[in-house]
């Protein structure tokens, strides 16, 4: 999608800082990090919510992403948080589904 800020981010159009990539995710460290940690892992194709991931297999790549986004900022062992925002109400903000990995701290009740 052509004005959607991650499909640029994707695409090396918007610089950003790359934790891991493969052939269907994107994972790059959040710009507004609530925690010690705040890694966001993305589709590569574009899918604007998570009531429109219809792909098991993409699904199943955004989980290797997670884990491996993990595996790499050393919170395997002490543990992470892992948040998708859906839609408005559930304060998306960017209509590209992505998902929040967050750690590197206890984490309370609330998110970060």
């Amino acid at each position: 999608m052509e004005d959607c800020i991650f499909c640029k981010i994707i695409a090396g159009d918007i610089p950003s800082n790359k934790v891991y990539e493969d052939d269907d995710v994107y994972a790059f460290d959040d710009i507004e990090p609530q925690a010690p940690v705040h890694s966001l892992v993305v589709p590569k194709r574009h899918v604007e919510t998570l009531n429109d991931l219809d792909d098991v297999s993409l699904w199943n790549a955004l989980l290797r992403g997670i884990k491996e986004v993990a595996r790499l900022k050393g919170m395997v062992d002490s543990g992470y948080r892992v948040a998708i925002n859906c839609g408005e109400h559930g304060g998306q903000v960017v209509k590209h589904l992505h998902v929040h990995v967050l750690g590197g701290k206890r984490l309370d009740d609330k998110m970060g």
